[in-house]
């Protein structure tokens, strides 16, 4: 299994892809795809949605995991993380991909065991289980690297209590 993951926003969305097979962890590879400010927000979530589109095109991925938004202080922020979620969404649909989001709680649950892990926990986490020497930087690519391992180890929780996979439509 290859997973996508994907921490999105506007200005810089974070992406990982991790392979899992024979109970193993292998990170592929990761980044980010930043956007220019001066930008209209169209333009900008369109060259992310060309971006994911072009790793899809490069990698065989069986799955994308989003971190979903779960709160929002800036409304005007959480629109536009909306709109790029949106955007992956439609890619996902074109390459006939399948999406599951989680909630940042749901992320920390699965890779920590606590829902009050804080970022550098969950990030150390995650450098741990996919073997990495040290936490990728920007902060955007182990958060999208968190995604897909907590992806992975929810929906192998639930295949080994015989549950179908699960997938969230937005």
């Amino acid at each position: 299994m290859i997973v996508l993951g994907i921490d999105p926003g506007l200005a810089n969305t974070g992406w990982g892809i991790v392979d899992y097979e024979y109970n193993k962890f292998n990170c592929i590879s990761y980044g980010v795809i930043e956007t220019e400010k001066d930008l209209d927000c169209h333009d900008r979530v369109s060259f992310i949605a060309d971006k994911i589109k072009h790793l899809t095109d490069k990698f065989t991925i069986s799955d994308f995991s989003i971190e979903d938004i779960f709160f929002a202080k800036n409304e005007i922020s959480a629109m536009n993380v909306a709109k790029v979620i949106g955007s992956i969404f439609y890619v996902a649909y074109l390459t006939d991909i399948r999406v599951f989001t989680y909630t940042p709680l749901q992320i920390k649950m699965s890779i920590t065991g606590t829902g009050r892990a804080d970022k550098h926990q969950v990030q150390e986490m995650t450098r741990i289980l996919l073997k990495l020497d040290k936490i990728p930087k920007p902060d955007h690519c182990a958060d999208a690297l968190a995604a897909a391992v907590s992806h992975v180890n929810i929906n192998s929780t639930l295949k080994k209590f015989n549950i179908f996979e699960r997938r969230i439509n937005a």
